[in-house]
Formats: structure tokens, sequence, C-alpha cells
């Protein structure tokens, strides 16, 4: 069987842990599997644990059976079938196509690119997405972004009532006769968005100076009158898809520096998205909420080892991954219909607070489409 293209592509990695293997495949498979494409079909070889699944569920255009395959890799390699392996099984299928360049990923393994490298080949390493089509959503990829954005907001709204709920003692935040934790509320968050069809990870639940460090989860009791960051990215199970919301909240009594530095976040955030369209430069939507904080006096900078400010950039792609391109920073990249991308500003400073707040638009020729919905009311007495 012979290939109409010079170039053979492979990936070796589990639907689980590879969005591009996901985007190819659209079937869960918690183990590494070899997928091939050449320049009209796409292929799977998977053991017989998974294969009536895979053949019936996946988007591959032909599953083989690895049971079957590798005693034909064997013969054709003149090994052991105990001797073949993913690397030997893609030397295999690259003379099969009769072919002698071949593309990877960036993330592809190294013990395999030895193989292929020892066998002769000439391999080419993917930089960028292996999958550019990834970067523009469909209608359906959309939807799932939505849906995870549905679960996003239902956590954030149960961390809400807890903090409503609670009460103040002294410097604590007590919830049905508990003291109330980062811990114990990121619990009630996860919860809530398993309830939603989404698993979250590494939520962030972070009060007063551990929320000027954006990505710290949080820990220890939660206190009254300090800025409290909640930031939640799960993982939608029956899609892959993810969600990311941030929304910040005090409870108790804030101070007019805490209020005009939230103000200052809303007003960032809401300057960028008016830079949102289809053509619309990246660095220019970076810029808008940088020029917004500036305005307003806020200044961006380096004290020793820590950085305050707006210390990181304005938004980032969505989807598969929780970061994907096009990155909405300093980079030049050129925003197109169909990107997802989240807007998110934030400030930071440590006899202040943290504060971010994050949303999820769909870019259009015109402007955007909101993919997440939740208020900003953010002070709770």
């Amino acid at each position: 069987m012979k290939s109409k293209s010079s170039t053979i592509r492979f990936l070796y990695a589990s639907s689980d842990d590879s969005a591009d293997v996901l985007y190819l495949g659209g079937v869960f498979v918690p183990d590494p599997y070899l997928s091939i494409l050449t320049a009209k079909k796409s292929y799977a070889v998977v053991n017989r644990l998974e294969y009536s699944r895979v053949k019936a569920k996946s988007n591959y255009d032909e599953v083989m059976l690895l049971e079957e395959i590798k005693p034909k890799a064997a013969e054709l390699l003149g090994l052991a079938k105990a001797d073949v392996g993913p690397g030997e099984l893609m030397c295999y299928f690259a003379q099969r196509f009769a072919v002698k360049k071949v593309e990877v990923p960036a993330d592809f393994p190294a013990i395999y690119y030895a193989v292929l490298h020892e066998a002769g080949y000439s391999l080419k390493v993917k930089r960028g997405p292996f999958f550019p089509k990834r970067q523009k959503k469909t209608d359906a990829e959309a939807r799932a972004v939505r849906q995870g954005n549905a679960a996003s907001a239902a956590g954030i709204r149960a961390a809400e009532a807890v903090l409503r709920e609670s009460v103040i003692d002294g410097k604590r935040l007590v919830y049905k006769g508990r003291v109330l934790t980062s811990e114990r509320l990121r619990t009630i968050i996860d919860q809530v968005c398993l309830e939603k069809g989404a698993v979250a990870k590494n939520t962030i639940v972070a009060g007063g100076r551990q929320a000027c460090d954006p990505h710290e989860a949080g820990h220890g009791p939660l206190r009254p009158n300090e800025l409290i960051i909640i930031d939640v990215f799960p993982r939608v199970q029956k899609t892959g898809y993810h969600g990311d919301m941030t929304r910040t909240f005090l409870k108790g009594r804030a101070t007019p520096e805490q209020r005009k530095l939230v103000a200052a976040v809303r007003g960032a955030q809401a300057a960028a998205l008016a830079a949102v369209q289809a053509g619309a430069k990246a660095h220019a939507v970076h810029a808008a909420a940088e020029n917004h904080f500036a305005e307003a006096g806020y200044k961006t900078e380096r004290s020793g080892n820590r950085f305050t400010g707006f210390i990181h950039s304005t938004g980032h792609g969505l989807g598969l991954q929780v970061h994907e391109p096009p990155s909405v920073s300093t980079k030049k990249e050129k925003l197109k219909a169909d990107h997802v991308i989240t807007i998110e500003p934030g400030l930071y400073y440590p006899k202040i607070g943290g504060c971010r707040i994050e949303d999820v638009v769909r870019v259009t020729e015109g402007g955007y489409e909101r993919l997440s919905r939740m208020h900003y009311r953010w002070e709770i007495r």
C-alpha cells in the first residue's frame, strides 16, 4: 500500500493525555496507542480491549487490531514478535506506505523518535499546533465550551452561596460551625462541577496575599474583608472540552482601595473585550487592558522576588486544553473568526489584594459571542 504523500504523520499517546489524539479520534482511550495520518486517511492501531469501541465510535477512517498487525510487522522487519514495539510499528507502516519522511508533534516520545531516526527516516518535529484547525471552533465545539463554562459558573455560584451564608468570627469565616478554608470551599466547587458532568482539577480559591500569586491554589482559612479569587476550569467528561471562568469576591466590607482595584479590573476587561474582533491583533487586545490599568494609575513592577500589578497575559485559547493558541498577549498573532479565547485581566498588590475577572468569548467578524455567563457582584456583606 503506497501513500500519495511522501510524508507520514504519527502520534503515540492516549486521548486522555493528548488533545491532538482526542481531536483526531474523538474517543477516549486511557492508554497510549498509535495514530497514523497519510494525505487521505487516518488510522488507529489499538489492542483488542479497545478495538470494538474505537472501531464503532471513533472518527478514524480505519481501525486496525494490534494483535493482527504485530505479526505482520515482525515478518516484514525480520524481528521476533516480542521485539515489535511502538517504534517498530511505525517503521512497519512507513515501509507499508513507501515513505521516508515522518512528521511528529513536539511532545512525541523521544524513545520512538530515536527508533525512527536509527532506521534512517527523515524526521520533522512539527512546531506549534499539530492540527492548526483546532484553533477555530465549530458550532458544536463552541457548545461544548459553553457547557464547560456552565459547570464553571455553577461552581462559582456555589462558592458565592457559601460565602454569603458564612459568618464573620473575628478574623475567620465560619460556615456551618466550622472554619471556612480554601480547601473546603474548593471541594464544594469541584463537587458541583462533577454534578454538572465536568471534572475540575487545581481549582483556585486564594484569598489575601495568596491571591497575589495568580496560580496559587490557596490553602488555609479564608478571612473576612480580603479579596478571594475563584478560578474554575473544569473538563467536560463527555466531550473533553474545558470551561474557564474567574470571579473575585470579598466577604465583609471592602476598603476604598479594594473597590478601586476591582473597578479597574472590570474596566480593563471591558476595554479588552471592546477590541476583540476577527482581524484584530491579539497584542492590541492585551494593550487595551494594559493601557486601562496605566491610565488608572496601576503600575506593573518587580520588587525582589515578587512582581506586582498586571503580571500575566490578557487571555489564551480554550478548548480541549485549558491553555492553547492563540495567546492574547504581547505575541504578534491575529485573531480569526471562531477563535475561542479567554479575557482575564488582573491586578495583584499584596497590601490591597488580588483581583482577576475572566470570561470566554468566540471571535466573530464584528466582535464576539459570549460563551460564559455570570454576574459581577463581588462584595458580600
